[in-house]
């Protein structure tokens, strides 16, 4: 069975930024799926490149696990995102601005991105990930 574009960048956001399970993340992908962040450095503590269902899961579950757990929530009333699908169905982009509430009365934080989604049967078969490296801390 197919997924649309927004089925699979739903399912790809819940099981990562609201949800943080390694396990419904990486299945988010084909067996040989690829998560790319090009504009990190190797070595920070957002892994640059995962090959692999089996890498995604274990790299990002030490991930998550390093992350606080009271850390910053997306706000997902002002949080937005517009899909982009190309000339090739297998492809579709998309732009985030992602929104953290001010933390102690302080102002509002949007982190924007894009994504750009290369999939096979319903299935991530590559992600490039563009964001800000030292939105990372």
């Amino acid at each position: 069975m197919s997924r649309t574009p927004q089925e699979i960048f739903r399912s790809y956001v819940h099981a990562g930024t609201l949800s943080r399970n390694a396990d419904a993340l990486a299945e988010s992908f084909t067996p040989d799926g690829v998560l790319e962040a090009p504009l990190l450095p190797a070595g920070g503590a957002f892994p640059s490149r995962m090959a692999g269902r089996e890498e995604i899961r274990r790299a990002m579950a030490a991930y998550y696990q390093r992350q606080p757990k009271d850390g910053p929530v997306p706000n997902l009333e002002k949080t937005g995102y517009v899909l982009h699908t190309t000339a090739d169905p297998d492809v579709f982009v998309a732009e985030i601005d992602t929104v953290f509430d001010g933390a102690g009365g302080g102002e509002d934080v949007t982190v924007s991105l894009v994504q750009i989604f290369r999939v096979r049967d319903g299935k991530i078969a590559r992600l490039r990930d563009y964001f800000a490296p030292e939105l990372l801390g």
